[in-house]
């Protein structure tokens, strides 16, 4: 069984279990939401919604909210030194959907129970002395190799092979215009 349902704009195909990214929408993490515009029931017998199906909802599990990725929205006017630089990220909100329900029924499956993670035991001091070998450190970086003076006393020993370069001749002096003779 599917469903067609709409939020924040835009429809969505759905099925039990599909995990989906949606405009935020309002609901802590963990808890059960019902998205009530369905536009079409499917299965065996599709329900065609005239806009929406009657009695028909969806039920989803909000698993996180978040933000989309980064969009920048850049504009230029050339040859007019304009130019305009905006971004924004959408606020996102992540579902497990868990059921869909017709004839105005209520969720009969809960949230998820979290997965724990397994904790892992410490060795006590002193007992095991295989693992601390195992552990390696990090080598320890080579000293930088130190500088010597020979570099300034070679070039001090080396003969100017090419004489300096040639001054520019200075410039001649301006002619005299004839409005100076009298």
């Amino acid at each position: 069984m599917f469903a067609v349902i709409k939020t924040g704009g835009r429809q969505y195909r759905v099925v039990p279990d599909d995990v989906l990214e949606i405009g935020k929408i309002a609901g802590d993490v963990g808890t059960i939401v019902q998205l009530g515009e369905v536009l079409l029931v499917g299965g065996e017998q599709p329900v065609l919604g005239m806009p929406t199906v009657a009695g028909a909802s969806v039920a989803a599990e909000v698993l996180q909210h978040k933000r989309g990725p980064k969009v920048i929205s850049f504009k230029k006017r050339r040859r007019k030194n304009s130019k305009r630089k905006r971004g924004y990220r959408d606020e996102i909100t992540v579902l497990r959907i868990t059921e869909i329900l017709t004839n105005d029924n209520k969720p009969t499956i809960g949230p998820r129970p979290k997965k724990e993670k397994p904790v892992v035991a410490t060795p006590d001091d002193g007992d095991d002395e295989a693992p601390k070998a195992a552990r390696k450190k990090a080598p320890a970086k080579k000293p930088a190799a130190k500088k010597t003076a020979k570099a300034p006393a070679k070039a001090a020993a080396k003969p100017r092979a090419k004489p300096d370069a040639k001054k520019a001749p200075a410039k001649k002096a301006a002619a005299k215009g004839k409005s100076d003779k009298k």
